[in-house]
């Protein structure tokens, strides 16, 4: 099983983000849950999603959050500052961060594997939000296609951004291309 948490900010479509992989790992016969923690936070409070993908049912019987991720995704690099985000990320994780930064000019210890993807001037340029509140999630997709194809691939990702998507699929499913290509690694 994979664990995925996903942090962002209200508005940024971590929620969205996370039932689209999980609307891909079914898609290519895999299992998977996907479920959000907040309470009555607005646009711009911090929001946690998580993701859960398995090869059969019986590795997903636990439904709780995720303490211990393999991997993490963060919308918004704001949020690398606080201390929950790494809290239990497992040692050669992957930290997939929206930021125009390259991974090396990161404060990110070098236990973790970093992506980096500037999903923001991606959004902007499909016209996916505004230029002041840019909805990054798919765009954030198209990094983790590029990192774990092996646990879910673009094409899958592609394919479910209309079932969770329906505004802008298009420029949705474009901006998670261009994302998958763009994306910066440090291993």
């Amino acid at each position: 099983m994979i664990e995925i948490r996903t942090h962002g900010r209200g508005g940024q479509g971590a929620v969205v983000a996370s039932k689209i992989l999980a609307d891909a790992a079914f898609r290519i016969g895999k299992y998977a849950q996907s479920f959000p923690q907040f309470g009555v936070e607005r646009r711009g409070a911090p929001v946690v999603a998580f993701t859960r993908i398995a090869e059969s049912s019986n590795e997903l019987p636990v439904r709780s959050n995720i303490y211990e991720p393999d991997h993490i995704m963060v919308l918004d690099p704001t949020l690398l500052s606080l201390p929950d985000t790494f809290s239990g990320l497992k040692e050669g994780g992957w930290v997939i961060i929206n930021t125009p930064s390259p991974p090396e000019a990161l404060d990110i210890p070098t236990k973790y594997k970093v992506a980096t993807v500037d999903a923001s001037e991606i959004a902007v340029k499909y016209g996916l939000g505004s230029k002041a509140q840019p909805i990054v999630n798919t765009a954030i997709l198209g990094a983790f296609a590029k990192i774990l194809e092996h646990v879910i691939p673009l094409a899958a990702i592609i394919e479910s951004i209309p079932e969770e998507v329906p505004t802008k699929p298009d420029a949705n499913q474009k901006a998670c291309e261009e994302a998958y290509h763009l994306t910066q690694i440090r291993i």
